[in-house]
């Protein structure tokens, strides 16, 4: 589990990153098409074409590091794409749920607390 610091922003790169990518090539992904600062401190992921794959690049402020993780099973939840070289920004608990595969965009709940009276 990633543990995302306050008042850090996770953006979600829209549509499919080619994954053979590293650090450089995202921070210039970044750079260039998200138009933001790869080293704000904020965190950056971008999933594969299959969706097998996610990655989230961040700046812990001594150097750039790379979180890599593929699922087995089905597949990381993405939005469609509706800009080119967009992102949308996620919560914490949302990347969380993102991490370990579930549908972060409508999570429900299993437990309800139950009724007195």
């Amino acid at each position: 589990m990633m543990i995302v610091p306050a008042g850090v922003k996770v953006h979600l790169a829209l549509g499919y990153t080619d994954m053979r990518k590293g650090m450089d090539g995202l921070a210039a992904l970044v750079q260039e098409q998200l138009k933001r600062d790869p080293f704000s401190g904020h965190l950056f992921a971008f999933r594969g074409k299959r969706a097998s794959i996610l990655k989230v690049l961040f700046w812990d402020g001594n150097g750039l590091c790379l979180f890599t993780k593929r699922i087995d099973r089905g597949g990381f939840v993405w939005p469609r794409m509706y800009e080119p070289g967009g992102a949308v920004t996620l919560s914490p608990a949302q990347l969380a749920m993102l991490i370990e595969g579930i549908d972060w965009r409508s999570p429900e709940r299993v437990w309800r607390p139950a009724r007195v009276g």
